[in-house]
């Protein structure tokens, strides 16, 4: 078996490919001062410029002098470099790689110093499904597949945003997303919690939930806890920076953390490497457990954790291992496995992103588990060629791959998988169409996805932000554009505000997206409701503009969002120094609603 390259550097770091999502993890841009609206150009109208670049980020600081302290290696606590300037404003929109919102994006493998292990899995593979219906060809950095069912590959033109049919054959208008005005509620600014000061450039702080007791929110080295509507209610320790939160909750409030072994210090300015499981009970303010592993001399460095049919699972370069959320031990890397477990996609199900056999040249598996035993109840063979894959949805199983053509967004396609039978079996293709839409997926995680939603048959993405094309309109808009899992064709689109941007965050039980909208110069966030059906948008929260440079501090583009009990969740996955474009107080969490 050959020795692993150094695998990128950072979250998404770039890989022959332009600036953009896929450069190293960076702070989501801070607002500035918003300069005057744009005019509209005279008679005859002239299609207007695109929004000016915003400002180049600071210069990195100079490296360190020999024998001063290098980069964090694989398994640490990463730091983002500063932000650029500007944020929601006609000035410009910020362009590139920034953390995604839900989960922190510092913690990926910035390569091991050692190899890792080759070896067999006695327990996790002993039932190793063959092979799958579906094969691939990379073409020209795209993928065709030949698959039993699904896309008949008859017109591509199915699968792009101007097909606005709805979900059920109609054929009236569709794809316009009138709002509904009656149902819009005027928001307000419910509460926020103040940044905390820290002497580094940034750390990180993600993590973010919402159960009917608490909003809890990762801060600098602890978890707190706020009432629904805020206040602060409980603190949880933890004995070094958050490397790696899920956005799954249980019904009862609890979930889990990535840790590192002790926080950074002027010895240790990385801090220490993330071998640390914290499951907690959000709902009491409580730790639960805390884990680790040990292989040899050592204990495992794991990428990223997750909580997935009562089970919390922890992958990496050195394989992966999972607990019961009472802390029993379920499964845990050997020194000869010959498969690893990269990661978990966690929820109602858990599924592992399974890496076989050489490095560089892998056979990666998407494997559904029984979450009690790690034995795997469906097997999906990746096609040969790709070697990161993203879970976006465990229930139903939508991945995410990288076939070289993803203009910096970290996939190129979305596969539906069937994993109904022990044969996982592919359903569908959605390209991202070299970056027509702008899902954020990490270069190397298994979750982390964002900018997208799942419901039960529709993938839900958003189109890259465009001029209108319409006299006497100036200003940039985008769609939310649904995609039909059993097929892969779009099947509906909704039409966005134009100088806002649309962000899918979440989803009802009806199956609809549920969206925010930018605040920019002329009016405040919103939250809408996309209907799975007509696609019409009904706007459900209004923010005002009075408060828009305050909500602007942190964008769900970059950052995290959530929509429960009527009320929108904002917090950051990296705390900061105070910038200077601030108008006041800076937050980590903020929440939005009518009381």
């Amino acid at each position: 078996m050959s020795q692993p390259p150094q695998p990128p550097q950072g979250f998404g770091a770039p890989q022959d490919q332009p600036p953009g999502f896929g450069a190293p993890p960076a702070m989501p841009p801070q607002p500035r001062p918003p300069g005057k609206p744009p005019q509209a150009p005279p008679a005859p109208p002239v299609p207007p410029a695109p929004p000016a670049a915003p400002p180049a980020p600071p210069a990195p600081p100079a490296a360190p002098p020999m024998g001063g302290p290098a980069g964090p290696a694989y398994g640490y606590p990463q730091a983002p470099p500063p932000p650029p300037g500007g944020y929601g404003y006609p000035a410009g929109h910020p362009q590139g790689g920034y953390p995604q919102g839900g989960y922190p994006q510092g913690a990926y493998p910035q390569g091991p110093q050692t190899p890792p292990p080759p070896a067999k899995n006695k327990k996790r593979t002993a039932v190793v499904i063959g092979a799958v219906t579906a094969f691939a060809l990379l073409v020209g950095g795209g993928l065709w597949y030949a698959v039993q069912g699904g896309d008949d590959g008859k017109d591509n033109k199915a699968r792009t945003a101007t097909d606005t049919k709805g979900g059920n054959g109609d054929k009236g208008d569709k794809g316009k997303g009138a709002d509904d005005p009656g149902k819009a509620k005027e928001g307000k600014f419910l509460f926020g919690a103040e940044q905390p000061q820290i002497k580094d450039s940034s750390r990180p702080a993600a993590g973010m939930w919402v159960t009917d007791k608490v909003f809890a929110k990762g801060d600098l080295d602890k978890v707190v806890g706020y009432g629904p509507a805020g206040g602060k209610q409980w603190e949880i320790p933890l004995d070094g920076d958050i490397c790696w939160a899920p956005k799954h909750v249980t019904a009862d409030g609890k979930t889990a953390v990535l840790v590192s072994q002790f926080p950074p210090s002027d010895s240790k300015p990385y801090g220490g490497p993330c071998n640390q499981v914290v499951a907690l009970d959000l709902n009491n303010g409580k730790k639960l457990w805390q884990k680790s592993v040990r292989l040899g001399d050592k204990d495992v460095t794991f990428a990223e954790v997750t909580v997935g049919g009562g089970t919390v699972a922890a992958g990496g370069l050195g394989g992966g291992a999972a607990w019961s959320l009472d802390g029993k031990e379920l499964w845990k890397p050997k020194a000869d496995d010959s498969c690893r477990d990269d990661g978990y996609g966690g929820g109602n199900k858990l599924v592992a992103v399974q890496r076989c056999g050489d490095y560089e040249h892998p056979q990666m598996k998407v494997q559904t588990l029984d979450p009690a035993t790690g034995v795997p109840k469906s097997t999906f063979k990746v096609p040969s060629g790709l070697d990161y894959v993203h879970v976006a949805s465990t229930d139903p199983l939508v991945i995410g791959v990288n076939a070289g053509d993803h203009t910096g967004n970290g996939v190129s396609d979305f596969m539906a998988i069937d994993d109904s039978g022990k044969d996982g079996k592919l359903r569908s293709k959605i390209a991202t169409e070299n970056g027509k839409f702008v899902p954020r997926c990490p270069s190397t995680g298994v979750e982390g996805c964002s900018k997208l939603v799942v419901s039960k048959d529709t993938l839900y993405l958003p189109s890259d932000d465009h001029q209108t094309g319409k006299s006497g309109e100036v200003g940039r808009v985008n769609e939310i554009v649904a995609f039909d899992l059993s097929n892969g064709r779009s099947k509906g689109k909704a039409d966005g505000r134009v100088s806002s941007t649309m962000v899918p965050i979440g989803t009802d039980k009806d199956g609809a997206a549920i969206v925010y909208r930018t605040a920019n110069w002329r009016a405040g966030g919103s939250v809408v409701r996309i209907d799975p059906n007509s696609f019409a948008a009904q706007e459900l929260l209004k923010n005002p503009l009075a408060t828009q440079k305050t909500e602007s501090q942190i964008s769900p583009q970059f950052e995290q969002a959530v929509w429960a009990q009527d009320r929108l969740y904002l917090g950051r996955n990296y705390v900061h120094k105070p910038s200077p474009f601030a108008d006041g107080k800076e937050y980590i969490a903020m929440i939005w609603g009518t009381g």
